[in-house]
């Protein structure tokens, strides 16, 4: 199976997927950190793909999305984004209405602690 037969087939099974580096248990680059902490602090069960255990896979996956960095985050087979766009969207709320719209289970309590802390 090809890298991206392999990111095709992740995306489609998942509601929601995190291309990153490393793990969601252990991140290995601050951007890929943020995003599954924000991910896990609000309770989403998500897919996550170490792309530095698979280069085809690194590459692979910004070629499937036209976007040149890591982390990027899949729900329900859409493209969201990086990490500066989720901090945004987990601040504006708007990540909450994505959530909501596609039927992702999360805490909402702590999506709202989490602007709390940063308003």
């Amino acid at each position: 199976m090809s890298a991206q037969d392999q990111i095709r087939e992740t995306i489609e099974s998942n509601d929601v997927v995190l291309y990153m580096k490393g793990t969601k248990a252990m991140p290995q680059c601050g951007f890929s950190s943020r995003v599954a902490g924000i991910l896990n602090y609000m309770g989403v069960d998500y897919a996550d793909v170490n792309v530095l255990a698979d280069p085809e896979v690194r590459q692979g996956i910004k070629d499937f999305s036209d976007w040149p960095t890591i982390p990027q985050l899949y729900v329900k087979g859409e493209f969201v984004g990086g990490c500066d766009i989720i901090t945004e969207m987990t601040l504006s709320g708007e990540l909450d209405q994505l959530f909501a719209t596609k039927g992702v289970t999360f805490d909402k309590e702590a999506a709202d602690k989490i602007r709390e802390a940063n308003g």
